[in-house]
Protein backbone atom coordinates (compact mmCIF):
# COMPACT_ATOMS: atom_id res chain seq x y z
CA UNK A 1 0.00 0.00 0.00
CA UNK A 2 1.51 3.53 -0.93
CA UNK A 3 2.14 5.67 2.28
CA UNK A 4 3.87 8.42 0.86
CA UNK A 5 1.83 11.02 -1.85
CA UNK A 6 5.03 10.29 -4.44
CA UNK A 7 4.37 6.99 -4.17
CA UNK A 8 0.52 7.76 -6.11
CA UNK A 9 2.69 9.40 -8.92
CA UNK A 10 4.36 7.63 -11.56
CA UNK A 11 7.23 8.92 -13.85
CA UNK A 12 4.06 10.38 -16.60
CA UNK A 13 2.66 11.92 -14.12
CA UNK A 14 6.45 14.10 -12.81
CA UNK A 15 6.50 14.09 -16.60
CA UNK A 16 3.28 16.43 -16.68
CA UNK A 17 4.13 18.61 -13.91
CA UNK A 18 7.57 19.54 -15.77
CA UNK A 19 6.55 19.80 -19.24
CA UNK A 20 3.92 22.45 -17.44
CA UNK A 21 6.10 24.09 -15.46
CA UNK A 22 8.83 24.76 -17.94
CA UNK A 23 5.89 25.51 -20.99
CA UNK A 24 4.60 28.08 -18.70
CA UNK A 25 7.87 29.78 -17.91
CA UNK A 26 9.18 30.02 -21.51
CA UNK A 27 5.04 30.96 -22.45
CA UNK A 28 5.60 33.94 -20.38
CA UNK A 29 9.07 35.16 -21.17
CA UNK A 30 8.42 34.92 -24.71
CA UNK A 31 5.11 36.97 -24.57
CA UNK A 32 6.79 39.48 -22.47
CA UNK A 33 10.02 40.04 -25.05
CA UNK A 34 9.17 43.34 -26.22
CA UNK A 35 9.57 45.39 -23.27
CA UNK A 36 10.65 49.07 -23.88
CA UNK A 37 9.05 51.15 -21.37
CA UNK A 38 6.33 51.08 -18.63
CA UNK A 39 4.04 51.38 -20.71
CA UNK A 40 4.54 47.85 -22.08
CA UNK A 41 5.86 46.49 -18.32
CA UNK A 42 2.24 47.51 -16.75
CA UNK A 43 -0.62 48.02 -19.38
CA UNK A 44 1.14 45.10 -22.05
CA UNK A 45 1.03 47.89 -24.89
CA UNK A 46 -2.27 47.89 -24.89
CA UNK A 47 -2.62 45.42 -27.56
CA UNK A 48 -3.72 42.27 -25.73
CA UNK A 49 -7.24 40.95 -27.16
CA UNK A 50 -9.94 41.33 -24.78
CA UNK A 51 -11.09 37.86 -24.52
CA UNK A 52 -7.31 37.04 -23.23
CA UNK A 53 -8.20 39.87 -20.69
CA UNK A 54 -11.59 38.50 -19.74
CA UNK A 55 -10.00 34.61 -19.32
CA UNK A 56 -7.18 36.44 -17.06
CA UNK A 57 -9.39 38.68 -15.07
CA UNK A 58 -11.12 35.04 -13.48
CA UNK A 59 -7.91 33.41 -13.84
CA UNK A 60 -6.69 35.90 -11.19
CA UNK A 61 -9.16 35.85 -8.82
CA UNK A 62 -9.43 32.18 -8.71
CA UNK A 63 -6.42 30.63 -6.27
CA UNK A 64 -5.42 27.37 -5.45
CA UNK A 65 -7.36 27.82 -2.42
CA UNK A 66 -10.32 28.26 -4.69
CA UNK A 67 -9.88 25.42 -7.21
CA UNK A 68 -9.95 23.20 -3.48
CA UNK A 69 -12.13 25.26 -0.91
CA UNK A 70 -15.03 25.79 -3.20
CA UNK A 71 -15.39 21.67 -3.41
CA UNK A 72 -14.83 21.31 0.16
CA UNK A 73 -18.11 24.06 0.54
CA UNK A 74 -20.07 21.65 -1.40
CA UNK A 75 -18.46 18.38 0.80
CA UNK A 76 -18.60 19.34 4.24
CA UNK A 77 -21.21 18.40 6.55
CA UNK A 78 -24.52 20.80 5.90
CA UNK A 79 -22.90 21.80 2.57
CA UNK A 80 -24.44 22.35 -0.73
CA UNK A 81 -24.96 24.96 -3.19
CA UNK A 82 -26.01 27.69 -1.69
CA UNK A 83 -22.87 29.80 -2.39
CA UNK A 84 -24.07 30.48 -6.06
CA UNK A 85 -26.37 32.64 -4.75
CA UNK A 86 -22.87 34.70 -3.85
CA UNK A 87 -22.04 34.28 -7.72
CA UNK A 88 -25.07 36.30 -8.56
CA UNK A 89 -23.37 39.10 -7.35
CA UNK A 90 -20.50 38.59 -8.39
CA UNK A 91 -21.96 38.86 -12.12
CA UNK A 92 -24.20 41.75 -11.28
CA UNK A 93 -21.12 43.93 -9.90
CA UNK A 94 -19.73 43.25 -13.16
CA UNK A 95 -22.31 44.19 -15.24
CA UNK A 96 -22.31 47.72 -13.57
CA UNK A 97 -18.88 48.28 -13.65
CA UNK A 98 -18.53 47.13 -17.48
CA UNK A 99 -21.32 50.23 -18.01
CA UNK A 100 -20.04 52.70 -15.08
CA UNK A 101 -16.43 52.37 -14.85
CA UNK A 102 -14.66 51.13 -17.83
CA UNK A 103 -15.01 54.87 -19.46
CA UNK A 104 -13.24 56.32 -16.49
CA UNK A 105 -10.31 53.66 -16.04
CA UNK A 106 -9.55 53.93 -20.23
CA UNK A 107 -10.34 57.82 -20.54
CA UNK A 108 -6.32 58.76 -21.12
CA UNK A 109 -3.70 56.64 -19.94
CA UNK A 110 -3.51 55.71 -16.33
CA UNK A 111 -2.13 52.54 -14.64
CA UNK A 112 -4.14 52.54 -11.46
CA UNK A 113 -7.41 53.15 -10.04
CA UNK A 114 -5.48 55.22 -7.33
CA UNK A 115 -4.85 57.83 -10.31
CA UNK A 116 -8.79 58.71 -9.81
CA UNK A 117 -8.37 59.78 -6.09
CA UNK A 118 -5.61 61.66 -7.34
CA UNK A 119 -7.42 63.57 -10.13
CA UNK A 120 -10.26 64.61 -7.60
CA UNK A 121 -8.98 64.73 -4.54
CA UNK A 122 -4.76 65.36 -4.56
CA UNK A 123 -2.24 62.80 -3.96
CA UNK A 124 -2.65 62.57 -0.27
CA UNK A 125 -6.04 60.67 -1.06
CA UNK A 126 -3.79 58.73 -3.81
CA UNK A 127 -1.24 57.51 -1.24
CA UNK A 128 -3.81 56.65 1.16
CA UNK A 129 -5.73 54.37 -1.37
CA UNK A 130 -2.31 52.92 -2.17
CA UNK A 131 -1.40 51.71 0.95
CA UNK A 132 -4.35 50.29 2.10
CA UNK A 133 -4.15 48.29 -1.22
CA UNK A 134 -0.50 47.46 -0.83
CA UNK A 135 -0.48 46.27 2.81
CA UNK A 136 -3.67 44.35 2.30
CA UNK A 137 -2.47 42.46 -1.04
CA UNK A 138 1.05 41.81 0.30
CA UNK A 139 -1.08 40.00 3.47
CA UNK A 140 -3.40 38.14 1.86
CA UNK A 141 -1.55 37.46 -1.03
CA UNK A 142 1.52 35.94 1.06
CA UNK A 143 -0.92 33.90 2.71
CA UNK A 144 -2.71 32.79 0.03
CA UNK A 145 0.62 31.29 -0.77
CA UNK A 146 1.19 29.50 2.30
CA UNK A 147 -2.30 28.52 2.68
CA UNK A 148 -2.09 26.84 -1.07
CA UNK A 149 1.34 25.20 0.22
CA UNK A 150 0.08 22.64 2.18
CA UNK A 151 -2.31 20.55 0.16
CA UNK A 152 0.38 20.73 -2.91
CA UNK A 153 2.78 19.54 -0.23
CA UNK A 154 0.59 16.94 0.13
CA UNK A 155 0.62 16.33 -3.28
CA UNK A 156 4.24 16.49 -4.23
CA UNK A 157 5.29 15.08 -1.42
CA UNK A 158 7.51 16.25 1.32
CA UNK A 159 10.80 14.66 0.43
CA UNK A 160 10.73 15.91 -3.54
CA UNK A 161 9.75 19.81 -1.85
CA UNK A 162 11.93 19.46 1.10
CA UNK A 163 14.73 19.27 -1.43
CA UNK A 164 14.64 22.46 -2.80
CA UNK A 165 14.54 23.68 1.08
CA UNK A 166 16.92 21.95 2.91
CA UNK A 167 14.33 19.38 3.91
CA UNK A 168 11.81 22.17 5.16
CA UNK A 169 8.76 20.97 2.37
CA UNK A 170 6.57 24.07 3.39
CA UNK A 171 9.20 26.28 2.44
CA UNK A 172 10.61 24.35 -0.50
CA UNK A 173 6.88 24.95 -1.96
CA UNK A 174 6.27 28.45 -1.52
CA UNK A 175 9.76 28.81 -2.87
CA UNK A 176 8.53 26.92 -5.91
CA UNK A 177 5.37 28.78 -6.55
CA UNK A 178 7.61 32.47 -6.27
CA UNK A 179 10.45 32.14 -7.94
CA UNK A 180 8.82 30.38 -10.58
CA UNK A 181 5.91 33.23 -10.85
CA UNK A 182 8.62 35.63 -10.59
CA UNK A 183 10.97 34.16 -13.85
CA UNK A 184 8.06 34.87 -16.61
CA UNK A 185 6.28 37.89 -14.30
CA UNK A 186 9.63 39.72 -13.91
CA UNK A 187 11.13 39.09 -17.63
CA UNK A 188 7.18 39.90 -19.63
CA UNK A 189 5.09 42.28 -17.08
CA UNK A 190 1.18 42.17 -17.41
CA UNK A 191 1.23 40.81 -21.09
CA UNK A 192 3.52 37.48 -19.83
CA UNK A 193 0.96 37.55 -16.39
CA UNK A 194 -2.21 37.76 -18.75
CA UNK A 195 -1.45 35.13 -21.68
CA UNK A 196 -0.30 32.65 -18.55
CA UNK A 197 -3.34 33.06 -17.22
CA UNK A 198 -5.61 32.44 -19.95
CA UNK A 199 -3.37 29.12 -20.38
CA UNK A 200 -3.92 28.93 -16.45
CA UNK A 201 -7.67 28.83 -17.03
CA UNK A 202 -8.46 26.85 -19.21
CA UNK A 203 -6.15 24.07 -17.31
CA UNK A 204 -7.81 24.49 -13.97
CA UNK A 205 -11.41 24.10 -16.23
CA UNK A 206 -10.56 21.03 -17.24
CA UNK A 207 -9.61 20.13 -14.27
CA UNK A 208 -12.83 20.56 -12.98
CA UNK A 209 -14.95 19.29 -15.73
CA UNK A 210 -12.72 16.02 -16.04
CA UNK A 211 -13.57 15.43 -11.97
CA UNK A 212 -17.23 15.82 -13.18
CA UNK A 213 -17.02 13.47 -15.88
CA UNK A 214 -14.87 11.11 -14.08
CA UNK A 215 -16.83 10.51 -11.00
CA UNK A 216 -19.68 9.00 -12.54
CA UNK A 217 -17.71 6.28 -13.65
CA UNK A 218 -18.01 4.31 -10.09
CA UNK A 219 -21.65 4.32 -10.24
CA UNK A 220 -23.65 1.70 -12.30
CA UNK A 221 -26.53 4.59 -12.65
CA UNK A 222 -23.80 7.27 -13.63
CA UNK A 223 -24.41 10.69 -13.10
CA UNK A 224 -27.71 10.52 -12.69
CA UNK A 225 -27.08 7.68 -9.40
CA UNK A 226 -24.69 10.23 -8.12
CA UNK A 227 -26.73 13.29 -8.26
CA UNK A 228 -29.95 11.10 -6.81
CA UNK A 229 -27.75 10.39 -3.55
CA UNK A 230 -26.43 13.88 -3.51
CA UNK A 231 -29.92 15.02 -3.66
CA UNK A 232 -31.51 12.69 -0.78
CA UNK A 233 -28.34 14.09 0.98
CA UNK A 234 -29.70 17.39 0.61
CA UNK A 235 -26.67 18.69 -1.24
CA UNK A 236 -28.23 20.12 -4.35
CA UNK A 237 -30.07 22.79 -2.07
CA UNK A 238 -29.12 26.13 -3.30
CA UNK A 239 -31.63 28.89 -2.90
CA UNK A 240 -32.60 30.73 0.79
CA UNK A 241 -34.31 33.28 0.92
CA UNK A 242 -34.78 33.80 4.53
CA UNK A 243 -35.37 36.99 5.68
CA UNK A 244 -34.96 37.08 9.69
CA UNK A 245 -32.52 39.76 10.99
CA UNK A 246 -30.46 37.39 12.64
CA UNK A 247 -30.10 35.02 9.16
CA UNK A 248 -29.94 37.91 6.85
CA UNK A 249 -26.54 39.12 8.31
CA UNK A 250 -24.80 35.82 9.57
CA UNK A 251 -24.56 32.48 7.65
CA UNK A 252 -25.47 30.52 5.84
CA UNK A 253 -25.56 32.51 2.79
CA UNK A 254 -29.06 33.96 1.67
CA UNK A 255 -30.10 35.55 -1.77
CA UNK A 256 -29.97 38.65 -0.12
CA UNK A 257 -26.34 38.20 0.92
CA UNK A 258 -25.40 37.36 -2.43
CA UNK A 259 -27.39 40.05 -4.68
CA UNK A 260 -26.12 42.76 -2.09
CA UNK A 261 -22.93 42.02 -0.15
CA UNK A 262 -21.61 39.56 -3.30
CA UNK A 263 -22.07 42.84 -5.78
CA UNK A 264 -20.42 45.33 -3.08
CA UNK A 265 -17.86 42.35 -2.61
CA UNK A 266 -17.01 42.76 -6.42
CA UNK A 267 -17.30 46.28 -7.19
CA UNK A 268 -14.58 47.14 -4.87
CA UNK A 269 -12.04 43.96 -5.83
CA UNK A 270 -12.93 44.80 -9.45
CA UNK A 271 -13.42 48.32 -9.06
CA UNK A 272 -11.33 49.50 -6.77
CA UNK A 273 -8.36 47.16 -6.18
CA UNK A 274 -5.43 46.77 -8.85
CA UNK A 275 -4.92 43.31 -8.69
CA UNK A 276 -7.81 42.88 -11.44
CA UNK A 277 -8.24 46.45 -12.78
CA UNK A 278 -4.51 46.43 -13.78
CA UNK A 279 -5.83 44.07 -16.93
CA UNK A 280 -8.59 46.35 -17.82
CA UNK A 281 -6.43 48.89 -17.94
CA UNK A 282 -4.83 46.81 -20.42
CA UNK A 283 -7.34 47.39 -22.69
CA UNK A 284 -7.26 49.35 -26.03
CA UNK A 285 -10.72 50.71 -25.80
CA UNK A 286 -13.53 51.08 -23.47
CA UNK A 287 -15.48 48.50 -26.31
CA UNK A 288 -12.84 46.22 -25.23
CA UNK A 289 -12.63 46.71 -21.20
CA UNK A 290 -16.53 46.30 -21.50
CA UNK A 291 -16.06 42.86 -23.20
CA UNK A 292 -13.29 41.69 -21.11
CA UNK A 293 -15.41 42.32 -18.12
CA UNK A 294 -18.70 40.71 -19.60
CA UNK A 295 -16.81 37.62 -20.25
CA UNK A 296 -15.78 37.22 -17.15
CA UNK A 297 -19.41 37.61 -15.52
CA UNK A 298 -20.63 35.16 -18.49
CA UNK A 299 -17.27 32.68 -17.29
CA UNK A 300 -17.60 33.09 -13.37
CA UNK A 301 -21.18 31.59 -12.69
CA UNK A 302 -20.44 27.78 -14.84
CA UNK A 303 -16.90 27.94 -13.56
CA UNK A 304 -17.94 27.99 -9.67
CA UNK A 305 -20.72 25.95 -10.38
CA UNK A 306 -18.60 23.47 -11.91
CA UNK A 307 -16.29 23.10 -8.63
CA UNK A 308 -19.68 22.99 -6.41
CA UNK A 309 -20.81 19.81 -8.09
CA UNK A 310 -17.34 18.55 -7.64
CA UNK A 311 -17.99 19.05 -3.99
CA UNK A 312 -21.53 17.24 -3.91
CA UNK A 313 -20.41 14.61 -6.42
CA UNK A 314 -17.03 14.14 -4.01
CA UNK A 315 -19.50 13.49 -1.23
CA UNK A 316 -21.52 10.94 -2.87
CA UNK A 317 -18.40 9.22 -3.69
CA UNK A 318 -16.67 9.03 -0.03
CA UNK A 319 -20.52 7.93 0.85
CA UNK A 320 -19.21 4.73 -0.90
CA UNK A 321 -16.25 4.52 -0.63
CA UNK A 322 -13.37 4.86 2.26
CA UNK A 323 -10.30 7.59 1.74
CA UNK A 324 -7.41 5.74 0.46
CA UNK A 325 -5.38 8.13 2.78
CA UNK A 326 -5.94 10.16 6.12
CA UNK A 327 -6.36 13.39 5.58
CA UNK A 328 -3.63 15.52 7.32
CA UNK A 329 -3.32 16.63 10.83
CA UNK A 330 -4.82 20.08 10.51
CA UNK A 331 -3.15 22.88 12.44
CA UNK A 332 -5.90 25.21 14.31
CA UNK A 333 -5.10 28.93 12.83
CA UNK A 334 -3.20 27.67 9.45
CA UNK A 335 -6.47 28.98 7.14
CA UNK A 336 -7.06 25.26 5.70
CA UNK A 337 -10.10 23.29 6.75
CA UNK A 338 -9.38 19.04 6.74
CA UNK A 339 -12.21 19.56 3.96
CA UNK A 340 -9.66 20.91 1.67
CA UNK A 341 -7.78 18.11 1.45
CA UNK A 342 -10.57 15.71 -0.44
CA UNK A 343 -9.86 17.26 -3.38
CA UNK A 344 -6.34 16.62 -3.75
CA UNK A 345 -6.31 13.21 -1.93
CA UNK A 346 -9.35 12.07 -4.59
CA UNK A 347 -6.77 13.69 -7.10
CA UNK A 348 -3.83 11.38 -5.96
CA UNK A 349 -5.41 8.07 -5.20
CA UNK A 350 -8.45 7.71 -7.44
CA UNK A 351 -7.64 9.10 -10.67
CA UNK A 352 -5.19 7.53 -13.83
CA UNK A 353 -1.92 8.32 -14.35
CA UNK A 354 -1.15 11.43 -16.34
CA UNK A 355 -4.47 12.41 -16.14
CA UNK A 356 -3.61 13.12 -12.47
CA UNK A 357 -0.73 14.58 -13.41
CA UNK A 358 -3.08 16.91 -15.41
CA UNK A 359 -5.26 17.80 -12.22
CA UNK A 360 -2.41 18.60 -9.87
CA UNK A 361 -1.24 20.63 -12.78
CA UNK A 362 -4.75 22.74 -12.72
CA UNK A 363 -4.14 22.65 -8.99
CA UNK A 364 -0.61 24.54 -9.46
CA UNK A 365 -1.84 26.78 -12.14
CA UNK A 366 -4.49 28.37 -10.21
CA UNK A 367 -1.60 29.09 -7.41
CA UNK A 368 1.02 30.64 -10.04
CA UNK A 369 -1.65 32.69 -11.50
CA UNK A 370 -2.19 34.09 -8.24
CA UNK A 371 0.89 34.84 -7.49
CA UNK A 372 2.36 36.51 -10.80
CA UNK A 373 -1.05 38.61 -10.18
CA UNK A 374 -0.51 39.64 -6.93
CA UNK A 375 3.46 40.49 -8.21
CA UNK A 376 2.48 42.80 -11.04
CA UNK A 377 -0.35 44.70 -9.26
CA UNK A 378 1.87 45.31 -6.08
CA UNK A 379 4.81 46.32 -8.40
CA UNK A 380 2.48 48.60 -10.33
CA UNK A 381 0.92 50.54 -7.81
CA UNK A 382 4.72 51.05 -5.77
CA UNK A 383 5.91 51.97 -8.72
CA UNK A 384 3.68 54.51 -10.74
CA UNK A 385 1.76 55.69 -7.73
CA UNK A 386 4.41 56.17 -5.52
CA UNK A 387 8.26 56.13 -7.16
CA UNK A 388 6.94 58.01 -10.33
CA UNK A 389 5.51 60.71 -8.45
CA UNK A 390 8.47 60.93 -5.71
CA UNK A 391 11.16 60.97 -8.21
CA UNK A 392 9.58 62.76 -11.26
CA UNK A 393 12.67 64.15 -12.94
CA UNK A 394 13.73 60.44 -13.80
CA UNK A 395 13.45 58.95 -17.54
CA UNK A 396 10.75 56.27 -18.60
CA UNK A 397 13.47 53.77 -18.79
CA UNK A 398 14.65 54.26 -15.02
CA UNK A 399 11.25 53.18 -14.30
CA UNK A 400 10.86 50.31 -16.75
CA UNK A 401 14.22 49.26 -14.62
CA UNK A 402 12.30 50.01 -11.18
CA UNK A 403 9.28 47.84 -12.12
CA UNK A 404 11.16 44.73 -12.75
CA UNK A 405 13.50 44.99 -9.21
CA UNK A 406 10.23 46.14 -7.73
CA UNK A 407 8.81 42.75 -8.87
CA UNK A 408 11.75 41.16 -7.28
CA UNK A 409 11.50 42.57 -4.26
CA UNK A 410 7.67 41.50 -3.53
CA UNK A 411 8.43 38.53 -4.60
CA UNK A 412 10.69 38.13 -1.34
CA UNK A 413 8.50 40.27 0.24
CA UNK A 414 5.65 37.23 -0.41
CA UNK A 415 8.13 34.29 0.41
CA UNK A 416 8.48 36.05 3.78
CA UNK A 417 4.81 36.88 4.97
CA UNK A 418 4.71 32.98 3.52
CA UNK A 419 7.00 31.82 5.51
CA UNK A 420 6.21 33.58 8.48
CA UNK A 421 2.32 32.63 8.32
CA UNK A 422 3.50 28.87 9.52
CA UNK A 423 4.42 30.04 13.01
CA UNK A 424 2.19 32.79 13.38
CA UNK A 425 -1.31 31.81 12.93
CA UNK A 426 -2.42 35.62 13.94
CA UNK A 427 -1.01 36.46 10.14
CA UNK A 428 -3.19 34.12 8.21
CA UNK A 429 -6.17 35.59 10.22
CA UNK A 430 -5.33 39.23 10.27
CA UNK A 431 -4.47 38.49 6.04
CA UNK A 432 -7.87 37.12 5.35
CA UNK A 433 -9.80 39.79 7.50
CA UNK A 434 -7.60 42.87 6.38
CA UNK A 435 -8.96 42.64 2.68
CA UNK A 436 -12.66 42.39 3.56
CA UNK A 437 -11.36 45.78 6.13
CA UNK A 438 -10.29 47.14 3.42
CA UNK A 439 -12.34 46.64 0.49
CA UNK A 440 -14.92 48.78 1.58
CA UNK A 441 -13.03 52.40 1.80
CA UNK A 442 -11.48 51.67 -1.30
CA UNK A 443 -14.79 51.61 -2.96
CA UNK A 444 -16.41 54.35 -1.20
CA UNK A 445 -12.97 56.76 -1.48
CA UNK A 446 -13.59 55.63 -5.72
CA UNK A 447 -17.14 56.15 -5.81
CA UNK A 448 -16.64 59.63 -4.26
CA UNK A 449 -13.96 60.54 -6.89
CA UNK A 450 -16.35 60.17 -9.19
CA UNK A 451 -19.19 62.01 -7.68
CA UNK A 452 -17.46 64.83 -6.21
CA UNK A 453 -15.02 65.10 -9.02
CA UNK A 454 -13.15 67.95 -7.17
CA UNK A 455 -12.61 68.44 -3.33
CA UNK A 456 -9.98 68.23 -0.41
CA UNK A 457 -8.15 64.60 0.43
CA UNK A 458 -8.81 65.09 4.03
CA UNK A 459 -12.62 64.19 3.96
CA UNK A 460 -12.27 61.22 2.07
CA UNK A 461 -9.17 60.08 4.05
CA UNK A 462 -11.09 60.37 7.34
CA UNK A 463 -13.40 58.62 5.95
CA UNK A 464 -11.16 55.65 5.08
CA UNK A 465 -9.56 55.92 8.37
CA UNK A 466 -12.77 55.45 9.76
CA UNK A 467 -14.19 52.86 7.67
CA UNK A 468 -10.98 50.86 8.39
CA UNK A 469 -11.69 51.30 12.16
CA UNK A 470 -14.93 50.50 12.30
CA UNK A 471 -14.76 47.12 10.27
CA UNK A 472 -11.87 46.48 12.44
CA UNK A 473 -14.07 46.73 15.58
CA UNK A 474 -16.98 44.76 14.05
CA UNK A 475 -14.37 42.20 13.00
CA UNK A 476 -13.21 41.79 16.38
CA UNK A 477 -17.10 41.26 18.17
CA UNK A 478 -17.45 38.46 15.89
CA UNK A 479 -18.25 36.45 18.81
CA UNK A 480 -21.08 38.92 19.84
CA UNK A 481 -22.92 39.72 16.72
CA UNK A 482 -21.32 37.74 13.75
CA UNK A 483 -21.88 39.28 9.99
CA UNK A 484 -20.70 37.00 7.40
CA UNK A 485 -17.69 38.32 5.35
CA UNK A 486 -20.14 39.12 2.07
CA UNK A 487 -21.19 42.04 4.25
CA UNK A 488 -18.45 43.79 5.03
CA UNK A 489 -17.54 45.89 1.95
CA UNK A 490 -21.09 47.34 1.94
CA UNK A 491 -20.85 48.19 5.65
CA UNK A 492 -16.89 49.79 5.47
CA UNK A 493 -18.29 51.23 1.95
CA UNK A 494 -21.15 53.29 3.49
CA UNK A 495 -19.29 54.27 6.41
CA UNK A 496 -16.42 56.07 4.22
CA UNK A 497 -19.18 58.06 2.55
CA UNK A 498 -20.94 59.03 5.68
CA UNK A 499 -17.98 60.04 7.23
CA UNK A 500 -16.84 61.67 4.20
CA UNK A 501 -19.99 63.67 3.58
CA UNK A 502 -20.05 64.72 7.29
CA UNK A 503 -16.40 65.85 7.18
CA UNK A 504 -16.48 67.83 4.11
CA UNK A 505 -19.97 69.44 5.97
CA UNK A 506 -17.79 70.62 8.88
CA UNK A 507 -14.74 71.38 7.21
CA UNK A 508 -16.74 73.63 4.66
CA UNK A 509 -18.13 75.64 7.58
CA UNK A 510 -15.00 75.99 9.24
CA UNK A 511 -13.95 77.74 6.25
Amino acid sequence: MATASADFLSGADWAVILVYLGGIIALGSWFGKDQHNTRDYFLGGKDIPWWGIGLSIVAAETSALTIIGVPAIAYGQNGDLAFMQLIIGYVIARIILAAVMVPHYLKGEIYSPYQLFSNAFGEGARRTAGVFFLLSETLSAGVRVYVACIPVTLMLGKRILGSFAGGDPILGAILLFVVLSLLYTCVGGVKAVIWTDAVQFGLFLFGGLFTLCYIPHFFAGGAGEVLRVAAAGGKLHWFNASVSWASLWRQPINIWMGVIGGTFMVMSSHGAEQLIVQRVLACKTVRDGRRALILSAVVIMPLFLIFLLVGVMLWAYYQKFSLAIDVPEVRPGSGILANDYIFPIFMLTAVPHILKGLLIVAILAAAMSSVSSALTSLASVSTMDFARRLLPDKSDGFFLRLSKVSTVLWGAVLIVVASASRARPFVVETAFSLRGLTSGALLGGLLLALWWKRGGSAPVIVGMLCSLGVMTWISSQSAKFAIYFPWYTMIGCAVTILVALVAREFSGRMD
